[in-house]
This record gives structure tokens, C-alpha cells and sequence, in this order.
């Protein structure tokens, strides 16, 4: 028997008990509504722990469900669990805070709104239920990262120590990983440059936060092949990374405090970017925009990208909120000392490095020889109706030692020197079911950049979006990560020397189909990596998903992008770009067997065409998930062949909580893996997954210091979550 607990009555399978104190046929009306499917199949029968009820895995193999080497997958999964982790409070969200779910259409917005307007707060999540547009895929999709619980948001007087010594929101976490076989970089007599330290690599996270109130922690990892060393005067403290941060929420018109590792991300990103920005997927409507977050805590383990310092929102009345930051981050770079200046002064050899690598005497020489101060701030005016939104950004950075200008002719107009400054004006406008949004922004070259364009639910069937962009060869944003057909984020990977159409559309014919695709047209009007010239080109996806049930899943998705790249004819003097075109179908098939044993099967394609010349790739898996009460074991198969790097396959893999996985396959060979989660209690996890990869076309897989002898690469990963 499965009791179901609701505002308006509970049931226990035939009865029905109405507090007497609703008398109000309106308030009886509104909670029937969604009280009614407490006597269908879809009871969530009370509010068990999201962790153990929703597989979080699906949600985020569906978001990054088109998986190629663009995209910083670890930020973006990153930024999803924090969103799962702290949970936005549907009674006291906007249509801002909720777009960053990119789950729900403009009409879904708008009728939750309304909803919510006219009958006042939610009492549970199953009122959800009773939205006009919200199917129970939508709601399914939400219930890791809305709550509508009001605890902890009513006003606390305890001391903050207090509130954090007794917060039931967290959790340390310890991982261990390492590949099992030997590498060359840890054979010091085949290498005269070998890693320092051992081929472990260890993770540590700790995390307590509050809702709307505050959230702090820290996170300590050691690469593999990096040493755990305590030498202040080589910048050394135990583990290569340590983060930290504490952030403070909501104390009168302070709206947000921030110290320690902090992201920010105002209006589309142009001059401030952090989150969960995906960009072209197979969402191909919701992820067109970004939304005006403000400051965000960081907690990954990506070295690069985020603000060290303090940060702060203040709200000067009810419509205009201002935010000032400061930010000093020392960078990874290569310097050359002695009399490289005729001051004497060290100078920078080389861009700023990125990897976060420090494993051997060269990357150690080079680790945060570069300090970056980033300073700057924002004002952001909200009209009564929360309709319109308005702002300015500006942004200075300055570099203890001058960038150098690059010699590759492509990185002409690449920043260079010590300082860089930028502003920005940004906009977002509502009207009906149309979001209207925009931001251009100017850096010190007088290089500019603007996107603009609008998402819309033309029917309750029909969504679409537009968007335009213009990133000039000299537009220097150091920070930024707009929607741009470069996806990565990182040293050397800005919005820079492109512009853009791009056009999605989301079409559901019924609730258990829905028909999606977008097209981008882009032109680059200077030089790129491996391309000496300017080029042009063009992406288009077609997904088709049919879901008969909660736990199946069917899909064919193809896509198709054209660039052009130098010519790989070894025997021209003179190297041009020529089209260059690969292509992916991917068939997708999840299937339930029973409640406790799960299925999913995928066969993906790919070919590669230049200069007239084709090459294949494909892979084919099959995953099989089994539940037995605290006992979850995931296990995969897969085969793949591939006939050169340009057909890698990259496919999801599941992982270990707050881990995330998308090998390349390639060459021939087969790969498999297992991950088996068990809940020794209700405080403690454990995780294991081991994998391994066999090649039949190789007898060594990888180079340099990475080099292994042999045709198996193995690899395990262990881990604990303890919950206080």
C-alpha cells in the first residue's frame, strides 16, 4: 500500500479525508486538480530523496545528447549538479532563475506564472500537475532541481556558525582513481623527464549550503602523475588545486555575498559567462539564450575559468540591483628570466596554459608565473512586472607580465599586452510568449560583439528560436561565452572572428512524440587554426523522440556540419581551406524489462569527407541497468571501428556521482565498463566503476609520457559520499 500525503487530503487506496477548515469551492477546485493523480500510476508516493529516485545520468545524457570535443563537458555537468544539489524554491523563483532548467517553453513559463499569480504559492510538487501545458515528462524532468518545501526559508535567527554546524544539506566526498597499467612518464628509465608523482589520482569535496541563505566548501584534487608536496616557495601546497569558497544570501538588501572561487554570468555572456551554457544541442530552442544568474559559486576541478576574490550584490531598491567584484588569479605560463627586456624584467614566452597540468619539471616551471587581476561591475534594472530587464557591464583586466603577441598569423588579432578592458549593454524583454534578449559589448581594441534574437512558443505544440551574433577578429573578451559555434571556454577560446545565424525549432505532434532541429550558418572573416583563410559554413541537426512511457526512450537523431579546413594534399605548395563535411546518425533505444532491470542499446554512425575523400566510423553498445533496493549495477559493451580520427565516436557514459564521462573511440576495438552504487545507509554511499578499453589494430595505446605498451587500457575509479 503506498500512502500519498497532499495538502488538501491524504488517500490510503479508497479513502479520501478533506480537512474541514477548506470551505472555499475555489481552493477546493484548484487542489482537486492536482490531487487527482494521487489515484493514477504517477504517485511519487511522498518526497523520497531525489538522489534515489531520479536518474540523473538520463537528464544529462539527454542535455549533452550531442557530444563532440567543443564542449567543456566537466564545467557544464558541474553546473548541473549544482542546480541538483541546491534546488530552485518554485514559490520564490522568476522566469530567469527557471530558463537555466532548459526544460520548459515560454508558454510553460508564462502559464506557471500565471498560475501562480492567481491561486498564490504551491503547497506541493504535484500541483504542478494541474498547469495548463505541464505533461508529466516536464514534471518528471523538474523534480531534481525544484523544491517547494519552505524549509529553511523562513527567517532564521540562530548564529550563522549555528546554521552551518546544523545545515542536514551536506556531504564530503572522496574519490580515487587510477589507470591500472604502466604509463612511460612513470618508467624513469625510459623517459629522462618522468612524472613526479604517482599514477593516483585523488578528489576530495566538502559542501554545506542553505537555500537562499548560504553555502560554502572546498575542493582539494591531486592529478595523476602529479606529486603532493608542501614547498611555498614553488607555489606547492599538498594537492596541485585547492578551491574554496563562502557565499553568503539574502541578508536585507544585500542579495549576495560572495569570497573565494566565485563564477559570474550577466546578460548572454558576452563579457561574463559561467553556468550551464550548452549551446547547440539536441535542445535546440531553450539553449539559444542565457540568463542573468549574477554570481554563482564555483566548485570544479577545471583550473581555469573562474574568478578568485570577492564579489558582491547589492540591492539598491526593488528594481535596481548593483554587483562589484574583484578577482586575482594567478595563470599558468611559460616566462624566460635574465635579460629578456632592457629592464631586466622576466618576460612571457608563451600564451597562457590552461590544462591545470603540473606533473612533471616543465609544467611545474610554468605554474602561476602569470597573475591576472580581473576587476569591474554591474547594474541591472528589473521594470515592477519583472517584463523587462536592463544592464551594463564593465570589466578591466590587468596581467603582471605583458601577453606577448603570437607568431601564428591566425592569432594576429589574439589580446596581447597587460591590460584589456571592456563594457557591455544587455537586454531581455517578455512579451506574451515571446523573450525578446540581447547584449553588444566593446573592448579596449574597439573590437565589438553583439547577439541578439528571441525564443517563442508559437503554439502549445510549436516552440522556436533566433539568434544572430557578430564577434569581430579584434573583440577581446577574456571572460566570456556566448552562444558562438566555438563551445569551448578557456585560454584562446573566445567569442571572437565569427558571426552567425542560428534557427531551432521543437515541434510536439503529440505527448509521447516530439520533433526537433536547428540550423547554424556561420563565417569566420579571418584566419583560424588550419585554416589560412576566411571561411564559412554551416550545422544542422534532425532529432526525432518518441517516449511511450516514463521509462523508455526512442530516438534517431542525425546530424550534418559543414566547415572548410586547409587541404590535406601533402604535395601543394600553397595550403587553402576546402570543404570539409562529417555526418552522425544515432539510433537510441532505452527499454524497461521490469521495474528493477533496465536496458539501453545504441548503434552510432559517422563519415568524414575531403577533397572527395571518405572514411567511416561507427560504434554499437549495450548498457543494462539492474536495481535490487540499495544495490544499483550499470554495466556496458561496446564495440567500435573507426577508420581515422576524424570518425571518433564520443558516447555518455555513466559514472560515479558528481563524475562525468565522454570517451572518444577510436580505432578498433571494444570497450566495456561497470559502475555499482550501493546505500550502505541513509548517510553513507559507495561507488565503484571499472573499465576497460582492448584495441585489435595496436600495440601501444597513447604517446609521450601517456604511452602505454600493450593493446588494454584499464581504468578504476572508487568513491564515498557520507552525508552529515
Amino acid at each position: 500500500m503506498c500512502l500519498t500525503y497532499c495538502p488538501v487530503f491524504y488517500c490510503n487506496s479508497t479513502n479520501i479525508y478533506l480537512p474541514s477548515q477548506q470551505s472555499s469551492v475555489s481552493f477546493i477546485y484548484r487542489y482537486w486538480l492536482w490531487a487527482l493523480p494521487c489515484f493514477v500510476s504517477f504517485s511519487l508516493c511522498a518526497q523520497v530523496e531525489r538522489t534515489q529516485n531520479i536518474d540523473l545520468e538520463k537528464f544529462a545524457e539527454a542535455i549533452f545528447a550531442l557530444q563532440d570535443s567543443d564542449v567543456n563537458y566537466e564545467d557544464l555537468y558541474e553546473s548541473l549538479f549544482l542546480l541538483y544539489t541546491d534546488p530552485i524554491h518554485l514559490n520564490h523563483t522568476s522566469k530567469e532563475e527557471l530558463r537555466t532548467l532548459y526544460l520548459l517553453s515560454e508558454n510553460q513559463l508564462n502559464h506557471f506564472f500565471e498560475y501562480r499569480s492567481q491561486y498564490g504559492r504551491l503547497l506541493s510538487i504535484y500541483e504542478l500537475q494541474a498547469i495548463p501545458s505541464f505533461d508529466l515528462g516536464t514534471i518528471r524532468a523538474m523534480l531534481p532541481f525544484v523544491t517547494v518545501s519552505e524549509t529553511g526559508l523562513s527567517e532564521d535567527n540562530r548564529r550563522l556558525w549555528q546554521r552551518i554546524g546544523q545545515e542536514e544539506n551536506s556531504y564530503l566526498i572522496l574519490r580515487y582513481d587510477r589507470t591500472l597499467e604502466d604509463k612511460r612518464g612513470y618508467r624513469p628509465e625510459d623517459t629522462p623527464t618522468p612524472y613526479l608523482g604517482s599514477p593516483d589520482k585523488l578528489y576530495t569535496r566538502l559542501r554545506i549550503g542553505h537555500t537562499r541563505d548560504f553555502s560554502l566548501g572546498f575542493t582539494l584534487e591531486k592529478d595523476a602523475g602529479e606529486p603532493i608536496k608542501w614547498a611555498p616557495s614553488t607555489q606547492r601546497y599538498g594537492p596541485d588545486f585547492i578551491s574554496f569558497h563562502f557565499h553568503l544570501q539574502n541578508k536585507g538588501r544585500l542579495k549576495y555575498l560572495a569570497l573565494g572561487d566565485y563564477q559570474l554570468q550577466f546578460g548572454q555572456g558576452l563579457l561574463m559567462s559561467a553556468g550551464f551554457n550548452v549551446g547547440k544541442g539536441a535542445t535546440t530552442v531553450a539553449t539559444a539564450r542565457r540568463s542573468n544568474l549574477g554570481i554563482l559559486p564555483y566548485t570544479s576541478v577545471v583550473e581555469s575559468g573562474f574568478m578568485r576574490g570577492a564579489a558582491m550584490t547589492y540591492a539598491l531598491d526593488s528594481k535596481v540591483d548593483i554587483t562589484a567584484f574583484y578577482s586575482g588569479l594567478p595563470q599558468d605560463a611559460r616566462v624566460q628570466n635574465g635579460d629578456s627586456t632592457t629592464s631586466g624584467e622576466a618576460l612571457l614566452t608563451s600564451a597562457i596554459s590552461d590544462d591545470g597540468f603540473h606533473r612533471t619539471s616543465s609544467e611545474l616551471d610554468k605554474k602561476w608565473r602569470l597573475h591576472q587581476q580581473a576587476m569591474g561591475a554591474n547594474i541591472t534594472y528589473h521594470n515592477p512586472k519583472k517584463t523587462l530587464t536592463l544592464g551594463m557591464n564593465y570589466l578591466h583586466d590587468r596581467f603582471s607580465l605583458p601577453v606577448p603577441e603570437s607568431n601564428e598569423v591566425y592569432r594576429l588579432f589574439e589580446f596581447n599586452g597587460r591590460f584589456n578592458h571592456a563594457w557591455s549593454i544587455f537586454a531581455d524583454y517578455n512579451w506574451q510568449n515571446f523573450n525578446f534578449f540581447g547584449e553588444a559589448g566593446r573592448s579596449s581594441s574597439r573590437g565589438a560583439g553583439i547577439i541578439s534574437g528571441f525564443v517563442s512558443s508559437l503554439s502549445n505544440r510549436l516552440d522556436m528560436a533566433l539568434s544572430l551574433r557578430r564577434y569581430e577578429r579584434h573583440f577581446h573578451n577574456l571572460w566570456g561565452g556566448a552562444f558562438a559555434e566555438n563551445r569551448r571556454r578557456g585560454a584562446g577560446a573566445r567569442n571572437i572572428n565569427e558571426s552567425g545565424a542560428y534557427w531551432g525549432l521543437l515541434y510536439r505532434p503529440s505527448r509521447r512524440w516530439a520533433l526537433s532541429g536547428y540550423i547554424d550558418r556561420f563565417r569566420h572573416d579571418w584566419l583560424r587554426f588550419r585554416a589560412n583563410a576566411p571561411t564559412k559554413g554551416m550545422e544542422s541537426l534532425l532529432r526525432a523522440t518518441y517516449t511511450p512511457s516514463k521509462n523508455m526512450l526512442v530516438f534517431l537523431q542525425y546530424r550534418e556540419e559543414t566547415k572548410e579546413t586547409n587541404s590535406s594534399t601533402i604535395s601543394q605548395r600553397i595550403t587553402f581551406p576546402t570543404p570539409v563535411t562529417r555526418r552522425n546518425i544515432i539510433i537510441n533505444m532505452d527499454y524497461p524489462a521490469t521495474e528493477q532491470l533496465n536496458f539501453k542499446t545504441r548503434i552510432q554512425f559517422s563519415n568524414f569527407i575531403q577533397e572527395g575523400n571518405r572514411t567511416y566510423g561507427y560504434a554499437a553498445l549495450q548498457d543494462i541497468k539492474l536495481t535490487i533496493k540499495q544495490l544499483r549495477i550499470i554495466t556496458r559493451f561496446a564495440i567500435f571501428e573507426t577508420d581515422d580520427f576524424n570518425n571518433r565516436q564520443y558516447v555518455y557514459e555513466n559514472d560515479v556521482l558528481y563524475a562525468f564521462s565522454i570517451p572518444a573511440y577510436n580505432g578498433i576495438g571494444a570497450r566495456s565498463y561497470v559502475v555499482i552504487r550501493y546505500n550502505a545507509t541513509r548517510k553513507i554511499d559507495f561507488w565503484l566503476k571499472w573499465a576497460r578499453t582492448r584495441y585489435i589494430d595496436r600495440m601501444s595505446i597513447g604517446s609521450g609520457l601517456e604511452q602505454i605498451n600493450g593493446n588494454k587500457k584499464s581504468d578504476l575509479r572508487l568513491q564515498t559520499r557520507i552525508r552529515f
